[in-house]
């Protein structure tokens, strides 16, 4: 009998059955076919089908015409990204004549169907496509109930650019864009931050835009202020809000984008900070973008490689990204799971679809980005890609432009000396290449290590109160540095640089040396990280010398809970780190009755005070017992207690010293020299070097006097010297380290060095093998761009490595030390090689973003339970030293301030004039109280905005009080001052008795603190005097 094929018990191939039930147009069919066929990929799913028949004919082949132009690795995954991106966009506009000569030129999008009944008249099928379609509406205008505001949202922009000059012909530019883009740069940033997911042409009219335009010559802050009010209230999330009043201090402005899992962007900024880049200061502020991505959608990141993201008429494109090993080194392995998978990058502008004031000056204009690159350094030179990824993000280091002309500097090379065995071999590491004593360490002539800038001692920990005295040497240009005066009377032993030259890229240290003549610098191979390409020309190259930061007088030193065990595993017995804690808890209470203790604390943190007002007025020599004064030094004394919870103990004769090599070739393989305030140290010394795990990277060491060093380095600093001879470096020895800047833990402490027995130093016994990949010149331009891509993307899934493998070591050793000293049981044998399996891995988790090597923690190293004082589940009661540190540290509880009762000084307790108390009682309960109310709402508690905002109000009352920024500039009367300083007190204090509530005096103290400082020196029958908080520390 004949079946029937068509009869319902016979099955049909799901494929016929998902065409039967989601038909296409023919022609989308067919391309569809292709797309499978050419590139052996799953066709869609009958949901997936339907969404493209949905959008139309047109829209469909549009999408699947750009899907077959790519190699894919999902066929469903892009055209839902697709879909998403572009939604039911394609159909509208190619139902329209403009939409239909709009295709040959590029993609047409149109607002979403959620808009559709809110258009404006105005609102053409023109209008909505080409150009317009990265000012997107996701939701209909002129809602007024919006709970939660939502950040300005674009879409990114084109596939398949033409040049910019091609661009300009084809494309037609809004009147409002056109108009709004003669603004100065950062006020059209911010007009689009602020606009929300609003298309610009929707809530922006032409003549708005006329309007705006009128504005271009206010003062940034007022014209924030207005466009803040206008558009800013209804669209803009108001505790992201950049509100500041010193937006023309010279600080680095920072533009933002977040790029969501669909590739639709966010705007934010600018916001100001005080540290900045070498690739800034090359290209200026405006025309550096970082990007942000939410997600590791390899679609996305190819659209956004073939694109850009366009900010008005400019285009930025990918550029560099920096893998910051050092904060995941610092979180712990549950930090890292709570962070929101996302990765920072930096795209830079390159051309305009639209007029623009500098394109023709603008250094990138019409560059291709790999040209591009080459202005930094010659990257594409390096080995690999890995390498490529770690130079170039050179270029990100927070630095300080070094004031020389480098054209006047004479750069040599100088060979690096190498580890050599006691037949004069030389002796070669694991990987198969030679091992090097003076790896990442150079010399500088004296004259030129003297231009170091006064107080200068890390580009990263610039602050406001420090910013402004860097700021005039980190703008000057080559041209200005002519005939400048000596910036130090005493040069720094040491300086962390960068050297950027003649598309060289040189990472390292500079050691002073007085016998190489002036002008001159010396860098060994191991420093030069990127070569210069002799087929390019050097001209136009970003030549500069950059300061990481220099060796300077050490602060007062701590061990962490890793040093602790490590030194618990050497023989340093409990009852000493518990003498320490209950030392330190000790200390922390004297800072209410002894004015050294406080005014020590108050110094120590008042980069986190508000101009060191705490240490002001304890140096006023008001009372300690003072209401508002009591209150900060509860808050000092629980950030004392916080350290020591987080395994932060104090500990003498111990500091933090700059590594460098011996240039005499004096030391023997065992010794060191090391030079502090009062010269050199002698004796037997313990180095170590975080975020050093191996029970062996702590040293005993020779410090020995050399006296021949006194002839290179002259009277210079703080730093600690390491022999050249052996056959392996002992910074090696000590965490695998080096001497490019890295900072070394050095204790005199007698106890430490009566209790501590030294074991075997650490060498590597797993070894992961070499990455295989291929040389960055082996790709094409458009290949290496999507390998960067990849390769940064791919960075979020191997971020936990470094975390995994020092928790779970930590884990273990307090197994470990929980067993005790017994002799060595089986659990201790096992426990023990699981630590050195770990340490191994740890140490090629910190180098993988330079080897490329893929670094993975098998499970049998990873530990069932935590110690209770990780904070982890699931965890187990810990009885070690660790766990008892921990235990003791709970036991002692902050201060409540709440309990501390309000009332006034005397002296200040006087009769004030009637008007300075009225005027002050008006602004304080009228105006200051919203407007920090508001600035409190900028964000959460600590967070940096929110500081920001604050900060920007109390200088605004400061304003107000001194016509100046403080006291010490107003030329006000004094006694006009007093009187409403007084006003101010009183008018606080008032205020806090109603409520005793103490943290209401702060306004007092933070906009009249100096005056009323002042006030009460002259009242104890005191001068006061000037003394710098970096001198006053040292004192202490």
């Amino acid at each position: 009998m004949e079946v029937d094929p068509l009869a319902e018990d016979f099955p049909l191939p799901e494929s016929v059955v998902t065409i039967l039930e989601s038909p296409l147009p023919p022609s989308v069919e067919a391309l569809l076919q292709k797309i499978c066929l050419e590139q052996s990929q799953v066709p869609p799913d009958v949901v997936l089908r339907r969404r493209l028949a949905a959008i139309g004919e047109e829209g469909a082949k549009e999408i699947l015409r750009r899907v077959a132009a790519r190699n894919v690795r999902s066929l469903s995954g892009f055209i839902v990204y697709m879909l998403n991106r572009y939604p039911e966009c394609l159909r509208e506009d190619s139902k329209s004549p403009a939409g239909k000569s709009a295709e040959k030129r590029s993609p047409i999008i149109s607002p979403p169907k959620a808009l559709e009944g809110n258009r404006t008249p105005n609102s053409t099928p023109l209008k909505r496509s080409g150009l317009f379609r990265y000012f997107s509406l996701q939701d209909a205008p002129g809602s007024s109930e919006r709970p939660n505001p939502p950040k300005a949202v674009r879409l990114l922009s084109f596939l398949d650019e033409p040049r910019s000059n091609e661009r300009a012909n084809h494309l037609m530019i809004s009147e409002q864009l056109n108009l709004l883009s003669q603004l100065e740069f950062r006020k059209l940033f911010l007009i689009l931050s602020y606009i929300g997911r609003n298309k610009l042409e929707e809530v922006i009219s032409p003549d708005a835009a006329r309007n705006i335009l009128e504005l271009r010559d206010l003062p940034m802050a007022e014209f924030e202020s207005c466009i803040w009010n206008v558009h800013g209230h209804g669209s803009y999330v108001g505790s992201e809000r950049p509100k500041y009043l010193d937006w023309d201090s010279g600080k680095t402005h920072m533009y933002h984008c977040n790029v969501d899992q669909r590739g639709q962007c966010t705007f934010k900024g600018p916001l100001l900070d005080t540290t900045r880049t070498h690739l800034q200061r090359a290209l200026g502020d405006e025309n550096v973008l970082c990007v942000k991505f939410a997600s590791e959608n390899e679609c996305c990141a190819k659209i956004v490689a073939d694109e850009g993201i366009f900010v008005g008429v400019r285009r930025y494109r990918f550029f560099v990204y920096k893998d910051d090993k050092e904060k995941k080194r610092k979180k712990s392995l549950d930090e890292t799971k709570r962070t929101p998978a996302s990765l920072k990058c930096y795209f830079v502008r390159f051309d305009s679809i639209g007029p623009c004031k500098d394109d023709m000056s603008y250094t990138f204009a019409m560059k291709k980005i790999n040209e591009a690159r080459s202005h930094f350094m010659h990257v594409h030179t390096v080995a690999s890609m890995s390498k490529y990824i770690a130079r170039f993000s050179l270029i990100l280091s927070k630095t300080i432009k070094f004031p020389v002309n480098l054209a006047c500097v004479d750069v040599q090379d100088i060979e690096d000396i190498l580890c050599r065995d006691e037949n004069g071999h030389v002796v070669l590491d694991e990987d198969g290449d030679p091992r090097i004593h003076t790896d990442g360490t150079g010399y500088i002539s004296e004259d030129l290590a003297l231009r170091c800038p006064k107080e200068f001692y890390s580009a990263r920990l610039l602050r406001d109160g420090n910013f402004e005295q860097f700021q005039d040497i980190t703008e000057l240009d080559d041209s200005d540095m002519e005939g400048i005066h000596y910036w130090n009377r005493e040069a720094p032993l040491l300086m962390q640089v960068r050297l950027f030259n003649n598309g060289r890229a040189i990472k390292g240290t500079l050691l002073i040396n007085k016998q190489i003549g002036p002008g001159k610098i010396q860098v060994r191979p191991s420093m030069v990280k990127v070569e210069k390409d002799p087929k390019l020309s050097a001209n136009s190259t970003f030549n500069s010398l950059e300061i990481v930061a220099i060796s300077h007088k050490p602060k007062r030193s701590y061990l962490s809970k890793y040093l602790i065990a490590l030194l618990s595993y050497g023989g340093v017995p409990e009852d000493y780190f518990l003498a320490l804690m209950e030392s330190a808890l000790e200390e922390t209470k004297t800072i209410y009755t002894n004015r050294r203790a406080a005014l020590k604390a108050a110094v120590k943190y008042g980069d986190m005070d508000y101009e060191y007002t705490t240490a002001k007025i304890i140096s006023s020599g008001v009372p300690l017992g003072e209401p508002y004064l009591r209150s900060c030094l509860s808050r000092l004394a629980n950030m004392e207690k916080d350290q020591i919870k987080r395994g932060k103990l104090p500990i003498s004769n111990t500091c933090y010293l700059m590594g460098t090599a011996d240039p005499t070739g004096m030391l023997k393989h065992d010794e060191v020299c090391v030079i502090l305030e009062n010269g050199h140290v002698t004796g037997k010394v313990l180095v170590y070097k975080s975020p050093g795990l191996h029970f062996g990277d702590i040293h005993i060491m020779n410090a020995k006097y050399v006296q021949e060093l006194d002839h290179i380095v002259g009277n210079a600093k703080y730093a600690i010297f390491f022999s050249t001879k052996g056959p392996i470096s002992v910074a090696t020895e000590i965490a695998n380290s080096d001497f490019d800047g890295d900072m070394y833990w050095v204790s005199m402490n007698p106890q430490l060095l009566n209790y501590y027995k030294v074991s075997e130093p650490w060498s590597r016994a797993y070894v992961i093998p070499k990455a295989v990949s291929r040389r960055p010149s082996e790709f094409t331009p458009s290949e290496l761009e999507y390998e960067l891509l990849r390769i940064f993307l791919e960075g979020k899934k191997s971020g936990n490595n470094m975390a995994l493998a020092a928790d779970s070591w930590l884990a273990c050793m307090d197994r470990f030390l929980t067993l005790g000293n017994n002799n060595y049981t089986h659990e201790k044998v096992d426990l023990r090689g699981k630590m050195l399996h770990l340490i191994d891995l740890y140490y090629e988790a910190l180098d993988a973003p330079k080897t490329g090597k893929k670094v993975n923690i098998p499970s049998g190293l990873k530990p069932e339970k935590y110690p209770h004082y990780m904070e982890r589940k699931p965890s187990y009661d810990s009885t070690s030293v660790l766990g008892k540190l921990y235990n003791y540290r709970e036991s002692s509880k902050p201060e409540d301030n709440s309990r501390i009762e309000v009332w006034k000084l005397p002296c200040f307790d006087v009769e004030v004039p009637d008007t300075c108390m009225i005027l002050w009682g008006e602004r304080y309960h009228k105006h200051y109280l919203p407007e920090m109310t508001e600035a409190m709402n900028c964000g959460p508690g600590g967070s940096e905005v929110r500081n920001v905002a604050a900060n920007d109000v109390i200088k605004k009352y400061k304003q107000l009080l001194y016509d100046a920024s403080d006291f010490e500039e107003s030329t006000r009367k004094i006694d006009e001052i007093f009187n409403e300083a007084l006003a101010i007190y009183n008018v606080c204090y008032d205020y806090a008795k109603r409520f005793n509530d103490i943290k209401k005096c702060s306004f007092a103290w933070r906009v009249a603190g100096s005056a009323l400082c002042k006030y009460h020196a002259l009242k104890q029958k005191g001068q006061p005097f000037l003394i710098l908080p970096s001198i006053l520390q040292d004192i202490l």
